[in-house]
């Protein structure tokens, strides 16, 4: 199995793993891997005009959905989160692909372990 392959895996049990959390959480949810890995509740592709979570999964640059002022905080916190296990609260706006709206939203980061592999889980408030 390749990287890409295993990392595919990884996607899909974490969601597996995470399902009740992502389906009935109160809260717009993600979970972050890489770009090409994350997966979101329905909360959240609502929020940001997705279709479903599958579509915003499937997009290429998801920090794209964060106002570009907002973005390295983002990255800082991910890097947190990864690096020293530490989790993040940050005041960020996102933009709704549709109208473009702006979403001012806390978006509450802390690392989790998956099959030994560290992903970020996101909650917005």
């Amino acid at each position: 199995m390749d990287e890409q392959q295993h990392h595919q895996e990884l996607i899909k049990g974490i969601t597996k793993e995470y399902k009740l959390l992502l389906n009935e959480s109160a809260q717009a949810v993600y979970i972050y891997f890489d770009d090409e890995h994350k997966v979101c509740n329905k909360k959240f592709a609502d929020l940001l005009g997705y279709k479903s979570p599958g579509e915003w999964a499937k997009m290429d640059a998801p920090l794209s959905d964060v106002v570009e002022k907002d973005q390295q905080k983002v990255i800082d916190a991910y890097g947190k989160a990864s690096d020293q296990l530490a989790a993040s609260k940050l005041e960020i706006s996102f933009k709704n692909v549709k109208t473009g709206k702006l979403i001012k939203t806390d978006l509450i980061m802390a690392p989790v372990i998956y099959s030994g592999h560290i992903f970020a889980i996101h909650f917005l408030s």
